[in-house]
């Protein structure tokens, strides 16, 4: 905890931002840091509530009371410690994670809850400043070799734990650079590419081998790569995206979000010229879907310079405040501003998309939608009902589809022979994160589907437990419920 009486002297203060017309003008970060003083009452909010239900709400299970208080008195070392028991990576989630645990934070009950997303940003990132994050290669080696298809968080993770095992660890990535979504996905301006890199020299010296443009399946034969390797861990996510199956969907100008975000991240990383992206600018611009994927790509097309700017949503509008059926310590579904949003952006709800509009030579010029209601009737499926008389065109070049993802492609799945269930997620449970072929594993979206960056390290961090029990008999690496485990 941190002080006795800090939740009552001090109120949650996060970081600002840079005002919206300066920031879009570039692809940089904007967020402006909190002083030391605040942090540390920030800190100072985290009371003695005796069960700290932020547990609960962290899929990783982070030491959050513990790093709190040592940020509160100024141990800030101590905290990076902590921090890095449970997560590898918390200059990652410290960034992009929606934060259940603060949404779990007991202040939260009648209060703001504690900071502390912000918080666990400041810790790892001081840790950086001070040199305090080295490389920590195994004192041991052993003769095993694993092999970690896909770079994505999960992928990440599963690799650095098996490493502190002391297995040989390579990495193969089928793009051109490490990171998965974190690289080709996330925009920059919500996580800088160098925050990767930063933690890839880490990793390379720490013995991992990297191997990308080797798309396993494909150019880097599977059967060979099971015949090398004592273990293979599948932690290549869930990429497949949901299309809408209406007329005009070929139409130019219908585009898939993760198309339009890849393209742009690789142009920011200077891979493309601007004239080779999606490009959003001077364009009547609709954004289909209302999450994450939606909001990244609000903030890319503001920064291209969209002439308007659009986003449906299938789904009511969500309430302002926590719903009664999802009470503390729940994850609430409330309505969500994110700093896309804020940059500019007309947003409707109960709306759907009937019809993409054509100009007769394969453009896209328009769509037509409906309003919509959902209907509730218990023991049954919600259904979804049309109303009559709100039919509506709308003028658009650019459709943006960010519909979320269905499932993980099959080529993994047909190459080994592995199982698959009803969503199209290789099959395995968390009891040891085991395929249905021995030695193969599976970890992250790929295996419980489209899901948090938080999930993916906490998933990739249990499956090398595992894989380091089936290699070696037993294994020490930490599982999340193990706390009195020494702690990688």
């Amino acid at each position: 905890m941190g002080k006795i009486t800090g939740f009552l002297e001090f109120e949650r203060q996060n970081e600002s931002y840079i005002a919206p017309k300066k920031r879009i003008k570039n692809y940089k970060e904007f967020t402006i840091p909190l002083e030391e003083r605040k942090l540390k009452e920030q800190g100072a909010r985290c009371m003695d509530c005796g069960i700290p239900f932020c547990h609960s709400g962290c899929p990783l299970g982070n030491f959050i009371p513990d790093f709190n208080d040592k940020v509160y008195k100024g141990k800030w070392k101590e905290a990076a410690e902590i921090l890095h028991k449970t997560n590898n990576f918390p200059e990652f989630t410290g960034r992009l994670c929606p934060a259940p645990c603060e949404e779990a934070c007991v202040l939260g009950i009648n209060e703001d809850p504690v900071t502390i997303e912000n918080i666990e940003k400041n810790i790892v990132e001081t840790a950086f400043k001070e040199g305090w994050i080295t490389a920590q290669p195994p004192k041991v080696r052993t003769a095993k070799k694993v092999a970690v298809v896909g770079s994505g968080p999960a992928g990440l993770a599963t690799a650095q734990q098996l490493n502190r095992a002391g297995h040989t660890v390579t990495v193969f990535e089928r793009d051109e650079k490490i990171g998965g979504l974190l690289r080709y996905g996330i925009p920059d301006f919500k996580m800088e590419k160098y925050v990767i890199d930063r933690r890839l020299k880490v990793l390379e010296a720490e013995g991992i081998t990297f191997k990308t443009n080797a798309h396993v399946g494909v150019n880097v034969d599977a059967h060979e790569l099971k015949e090398e390797y004592d273990a293979i861990v599948l932690c290549g996510g869930a990429t497949v995206r949901r299309h809408i199956p209406i007329p005009g969907a070929e139409l130019k100008g219908v585009v898939q979000a993760m198309d339009f975000l890849k393209l742009n991240n690789q142009y920011v990383d200077g891979l493309v010229d601007f004239e080779a992206i999606i490009s959003a600018k001077d364009k009547h611009v609709i954004v289909i879907g209302g999450g994450d994927t939606g909001s990244d790509c609000i903030g890319t097309s503001n920064r291209h310079g969209a002439k308007s700017l659009t986003n449906f949503e299938i789904l009511d509008k969500p309430n302002v405040g926590r719903p009664a059926h999802q009470p503390w310590p729940y994850w609430p579904m409330k309505l969500r501003t994110s700093s896309s949003h804020q940059e500019g952006v007309e947003r409707f709800f109960s709306i759907s998309t009937k019809e993409f509009l054509g100009d007769g030579k394969g453009n896209l010029k328009g769509l037509k939608t409906v309003e919509v209601e959902w209907l509730f009737k218990k023991g049954e499926r919600p259904q979804l009902k049309e109303i009559k008389g709100t039919e509506k065109e709308w003028e658009c070049d650019l459709a943006l589809l960010a519909l979320g993802f269905t499932g993980s492609e099959i080529t993994l799945a047909e190459q080994f022979g592995l199982e698959m269930d009803f969503r199209t997620n290789i099959q395995a449970s968390t009891k040891d994160y085991a395929t249905n072929v021995p030695g193969i594993f599976v970890a992250g979206d790929m295996r419980r589907g489209q899901s948090l960056i938080v999930w993916a390290i906490s998933e990739g961090r249990q499956a090398a437990h595992y894989v380091d029990a089936y290699l070696m008999g037993e294994s020490h690496l930490p599982l999340k419920d193990d706390s009195d485990l020494p702690r990688a």
